[in-house]
């Protein structure tokens, strides 16, 4: 089944006008682009001034002023917006976020030179380094996260209520994201195989909007697409919050991290987010209004998500790390098992510790709620 032919018989459905509404205010339909290069209000927590003081790297004698920075984004405007409302968006360099509905279409973006930085979680970069072989890209950075809100979920009065009730069921899922592997793993647990289902591969809002219009039986998604389904009566089949490692990875292209002025300008960038996320953690209620207004839903669900999340498993850079890359191998390799790689190769010949210096530091900038 190919995932065009189920749009075109989405186009009428009136569920798919409420699911589309939801969350492509949110997403945007694929990529779009922001710029922000200059002094935002700070709401209640760190400011620029403090960045600048805290030893980053476009203190160490290094020009910025010629570097523009692209970044990719995931779901929402989170980053740009995490260093506006913190104060932290007056940088020595300039900034482009270019906003994707995951982590896949971003690393497709930075192969095709269109980005500098994308971020993701360790499922996109395994299928692009695939793709792309040695000397393709280089994982740079680990952030720490939350793995709430990535489900298996089916629509109001769907009968299935386990893993083993998709057997033979249509199920739509993002490929090569997050969701494709916590399916796989879920399927797997069950005493199941990818052949047993009918996998339909989907964006984000179009997998929303097929489970809404019941064009398929179940969504393997995250974030927006997971919190506007329960919105509209879906029910968790699967959480995916213990089957992830919650390690996700930052990317960029070797010719970047060999450019000293675009290197120091990442690292910069990396201990902002860190700074920006310390502050979201001492204002919970302004970063909650925040996300409520980016992904239109109510302000007391969007603060239960993101301190959830926070409690679980903080926002926090670390660096590069042994059991980081054995991490993202595993995966790779339960990918392989599974016959949806088709070679077998080492993840860690990818990574690069380039960076690890900065990310120590910026390790102890972390702040805790």
């Amino acid at each position: 089944m190919t995932g065009r032919p189920l749009l075109r018989r989405l186009a009428t459905a009136t569920a798919t006008a409420l699911g589309l509404a939801m969350i492509l205010t949110a997403c945007g339909s694929s990529a779009s682009t922001s710029s922000s290069s200059t002094p935002a209000t700070s709401t209640g927590g760190a400011s620029a001034a403090a960045a600048n003081a805290s030893g980053l790297p476009s203190a160490n004698g290094v020009d910025l002023s010629g570097v523009t920075l692209r970044i990719g984004e995931t779901g929402w405007k989170t980053q740009q917006l995490l260093l506006e409302k913190a104060g932290l968006a007056d940088t020595p360099y300039q900034t482009e976020f270019s906003l994707f509905q995951g982590g896949n279409l971003q690393l497709e973006a930075l192969g095709a030179g269109a980005l500098d930085l994308a971020s993701a979680s360790e499922i996109p970069p395994i299928f692009a380094a695939q793709s792309g072989g040695p000397g393709s890209l280089n994982i740079i950075a680990v952030r720490e996260g939350t793995t709430l809100t990535q489900e298996v979920v089916v629509p109001e009065g769907s009968t299935i209520t386990d893993t083993a009730g998709l057997k033979g069921k249509k199920v739509a899922y993002v490929q090569n994201t997050t969701a494709h592997y916590f399916l796989l793993k879920a399927l797997q647990a069950a005493g199941l195989t990818w052949a047993d289902i009918e996998p339909v591969p989907l964006s984000t809002s179009d997998g929303l909007a097929a489970l809404l219009a019941n064009q398929v039986d179940a969504l393997a998604s995250y974030g927006n697409a997971i919190i506007a389904a329960h919105a509209n009566g879906a029910t968790t089949v699967v959480d995916a919050k213990d089957i992830l490692s919650g390690n996700f990875v930052y990317v960029t292209l070797p010719a970047t991290v060999a450019d000293s002025a675009k290197k120091a300008a990442i690292a910069d960038f990396f201990s902002r987010l860190q700074q920006g996320y310390n502050w979201a953690r001492e204002n919970p209620e302004v970063w909650a209004e925040v996300t409520a207004q980016e992904t239109k839903q109510p302000v007391e669900q969007a603060l239960k998500t993101f301190t959830d999340g926070e409690t679980q498993r903080p926002s926090k850079f670390v660096p590069i790390s042994e059991a980081a890359i054995a991490s993202q191998q595993d995966v790779l390799d339960t990918f392989l098992q599974a016959g949806i790689l088709s070679t077998a190769f080492n993840i860690g010949d990818y990574w690069t510790e380039e960076f690890n210096t900065d990310l120590s530091a910026i390790e102890a900038e972390y702040v805790g709620s």
